[in-house]
């Protein structure tokens, strides 16, 4: 049996290829594993737990078939989903995690982020994720009309696509200082996590940074098992 690690799916109803494709991997390779961890960004955007669109319908019930089916699904808020709450997981049966979660699987040991918090260098993205971490902020945000969540989350992203492309390269990518700091705290020998759409190993001193991928030309996948580590790409049918 293995464990799966998936992120940055992006899912959105303008997409509906990877809708599809995502939906055929809860019903079938996410089956035969023994638990699912999301690492962020799941949806393109998420404007609250009440959304009645079809995609929010067709995704929560197919991660509490896969639930119900006794894989366990654990789920982590990315920058794009963070208004994900308790009526979520209760709907779909999985497990919301913090920011910063321990895993422990047989002898394998590793630190889960969606990544987004490594990337220091980002100031302005940095002040607008303190501030819409705020238990406060959040509260408002979800219980204003859903018409105005929509307009608003539409905003986001448009502000942000404009954003990031007159940021450099570096700047959205993690900080060396971050990643260190956050794997000492946590004695981590591994840390996993997406965000930035650069899937890699990397190989640090005697620990290793795993940067999963987003879902786009292919979809991605980390698995573990016995053997360790490994992930793979696979097209989008």
């Amino acid at each position: 049996m293995s464990i799966l690690f998936v992120s940055d799916i992006h899912l959105s109803a303008q997409r509906p290829t990877i809708v599809r494709a995502f939906l055929g991997f809860l019903g079938h390779r996410a089956q035969e594993a023994e638990a699912l961890y999301i690492l962020g960004d799941l949806f393109e955007s998420w404007i609250g737990d009440d959304d009645p669109s079809e995609l929010a319908i067709s995704i929560k019930s197919a991660l509490r078939q896969l639930s119900n089916s006794g894989v366990r699904v654990y789920i982590q808020r990315g920058n794009r989903d963070f208004t994900l709450g308790s009526r979520f997981a209760k709907e779909t049966g999985a497990k919301l995690l913090p920011d910063e979660y321990m895993l422990s699987y047989r002898h394998h040991c590793a630190l889960l982020m969606h990544g987004d918090s490594l990337c220091t260098d980002d100031i302005d993205y940095q002040r607008f994720r303190r501030k819409s971490r705020n238990p406060l902020y959040l509260w408002c945000l979800v219980h204003l009309p859903l018409t105005l969540r929509q307009k608003i989350a539409s905003n986001w992203r448009e502000k942000s696509a404009a954003a990031n492309s007159n940021k450099s390269s570096q700047i959205m990518d993690v900080n060396t200082h971050a990643v260190t700091e956050v794997m000492s705290k946590h004695n981590a020998p591994v840390l996993i996590h997406g965000h930035t759409h650069r899937p890699a190993i990397h190989q640090l001193d005697n620990r290793q940074r795993i940067v999963l991928g987003d879902w786009d030309q292919n979809g991605w996948c980390l698995t573990l098992d016995n053997e360790g580590f490994k992930q793979d790409s696979f097209p989008l049918v």
